[in-house]
């Protein structure tokens, strides 16, 4: 992968390749950005810059002085370098001893597939692919332990090994702290490249020992390009799907896709503001225990699209267009109910969306969490 395949941040691309040509490359880099903005992509790319140099050679050169590129790399091209570790969340499978941790290798083939399709997905997008819809996904202690003995050989082709950690905040403690002492005293030749999207759950002596590259919106300009280039989008289309995305390259895509979970979303979300609204407690019981039944992971992005959907409510009634980013059937169900939003109930309402968040990621029993969310909605919808 090279770094023409990255949507826009051409900034940032230019700042890695700049620690590499000044001779000041770290040796543990931290990417963060909220998710759609191409982190992953900028550190795949990023990574393969770094194996296809030689040591002592200017980048992008061979030892002869030829032009080299990662796309003249078989191995780049696959993404199967063998100096080319990738770390990321799993699961546990049925199949899997109750006292077994599982690693990266045991998801390495679904892993390959999704990435080679495009460095551009999701939490959910890798959940399906594993498998484990409701399931919360964690790198275990047994990642650091394979990490380690990984990194601990000689680099086969004689430059750099290339570590990419994608969410790093989810390592639970011990896997962490063991990362941590491989980050202190990190082999020869090693570059860590993690990706993080929330970058504060990580521990700070962690945080405090990678260099943090802040990674922005993708400008509207290259979502449009890629749109029309990429996607055969005619102009106005593109246009228009670049304003929803708002320099994210996964909700591009999701308008595209309209449909499935959004939609789902949305109609949850209309469901419990009617019955809310409506007083009919019954009803909201059985709307929690539907919410309920999906996995974790999909609670925590219908509580996040409820936080969306709260704010873009609200500023629908300032009727500043630029200011709201919704599709058509969200705008459709603002026109009538925006005015419930306001100023009196809009804190308190995301307030509550968040600790119902917080909460879900603690596995609280989802059940009560919904239905004393789905409860507290019915006095906030009549503050004025």
């Amino acid at each position: 992968m090279t770094f023409d395949e990255v949507i826009g941040q051409k900034e940032v691309q230019q700042r890695l390749m700049q620690l590499v040509d000044e001779g000041h490359l770290p040796h543990a880099l931290m990417l963060c950005g909220p998710s759609g903005s191409g982190e992953l992509a900028l550190a795949v790319a990023f990574g393969c810059y770094l194996l296809s140099k030689k040591e002592n050679t200017q980048p992008g050169f061979d030892i002869f002085g030829e032009p080299t590129t990662p796309t003249e790399n078989p191995m780049l091209q696959k993404l199967e370098h063998p100096d080319l570790h990738f770390t990321y969340p799993t699961i546990k499978l049925p199949s899997m001893n109750s006292d077994y941790k599982p690693v990266s290798d045991d998801f390495a083939r679904e892993w390959h597939e999704l990435i080679m399709q495009s460095p551009y997905f999701t939490m959910n997008d890798w959940m399906q692919a594993m498998g484990g819809e409701n399931q919360q996904a964690i790198i275990t202690a047994g990642e650091s332990d394979a990490l380690i003995h990984k990194l601990s050989l000689k680099s086969s082709q004689g430059g750099y090994k290339v570590s990419i950690i994608w969410l790093p905040e989810r390592m639970n403690n011990e896997c962490a702290n063991k990362l941590l002492k491989l980050i202190e005293e990190p082999p020869q030749q090693t570059v860590f490249i993690m990706v993080s999207e929330e970058p504060d759950k990580l521990l700070e002596t962690i945080r405090s020992r990678v260099q943090r590259i802040d990674i922005k919106r993708i400008d509207d300009e290259s979502i449009h390009t890629a749109l029309t280039q990429r996607r055969g989008l005619d102009d106005e289309m593109a246009r228009r799907v670049t304003r929803l995305a708002n320099g994210s390259w996964l909700k591009a895509i999701e308008e595209l896709e309209a449909g499935g979970e959004n939609e789902q979303f949305l109609d949850l979300y209309k469901t419990l503001m009617r019955l809310a609204y409506q007083r009919k407690v019954n009803e909201l019981k059985r709307w929690s225990d539907i919410l309920a039944t999906l996995g974790r992971e999909k609670q925590k992005r219908f509580l996040i699209y409820f936080v969306r959907m709260t704010r873009e409510n609200f500023m629908f009634n300032f009727h500043q267009e630029e200011l709201c980013y919704m599709t058509a059937g969200e705008e459709s169900f603002a026109q009538n109910f925006a005015r419930f939003i306001n100023e009196a109930n809009v804190i308190p309402i995301t307030e509550l969306a968040n600790r119902a968040l917080r909460d879900i990621g603690q596995n609280a029993n989802a059940k009560i969490v919904f239905f004393d969310l789905a409860i507290q909605m019915i006095m906030l919808l009549i503050q004025k």
